[in-house]
């Protein structure tokens, strides 16, 4: 599954309604609590069929953090300029992978599987516990009435969900910065 980029706010998906659909945050300290529905844990495990690798809907990319290409670029074995110049393009100033030419797949998947799964971005990695489907209705509607790995495998624990939000949302924050970043170069260019 893929992010739609919210070019009027200037970030990825929009990050206050996203938290505030996912828990409640306490004053001041940013610490996150899940809705009554995911108190009980969600029972989840990729089940290999691909679907979360593929565009769904209006989403369209994988954004990808100077963190995430560092990684991915280990995990092929490559440095990062070559490996951002092959796989990456920039979508609004901030970096994606490069759309699968032969259509909606991730280029990476191969056979349904992820064939950079340990150096994979942090989008895919907080999959499916993001702050913008951590509600019942939106979580029945967009993830379990579509993917195959919901309601089988481990329960993942409340503290893990949040875990898995928290890392996703400082990704986005992280992306919103490098994208201030990379605009304010292009205007010094």
């Amino acid at each position: 599954m893929r992010y739609k980029f919210d070019r009027n706010n200037l970030c990825l998906n929009d990050i206050s309604n996203a938290r505030a659909s996912i828990s409640i945050q306490e004053q001041g300290t940013g610490n996150m609590k899940l809705t009554p529905f995911f108190k009980e844990g969600i029972q989840f495990e990729c089940q290999g069929s691909g679907k979360g690798c593929v565009s769904h809907g209006e989403y369209g990319e994988v954004y990808m953090t100077l963190e995430d290409r560092k990684r991915m670029a280990k995990d092929l074995g490559m440095k990062l300029a070559p490996f951002t110049a092959k796989y990456c393009h920039q979508v609004d100033s901030v970096w994606a992978l490069k759309p699968n030419p032969a259509g909606g797949d991730c280029i990476f998947l191969k056979n349904k599987k992820c064939s950079v799964y340990l150096g994979r971005p942090t989008q895919c990695r907080t999959w499916p516990f993001w702050p913008d489907v951590m509600n019942a209705r939106t979580w029945k509607k967009e993830i379990a009435s579509f993917c195959p790995g919901v309601g089988k495998g481990r329960t993942h624990t409340a503290e893990e969900m949040i875990l898995a939000a928290t890392e996703q949302t400082e990704s986005e924050k992280a992306l919103r910065q490098e994208r201030a970043e990379n605009i304010k170069k292009a205007r010094r260019s």
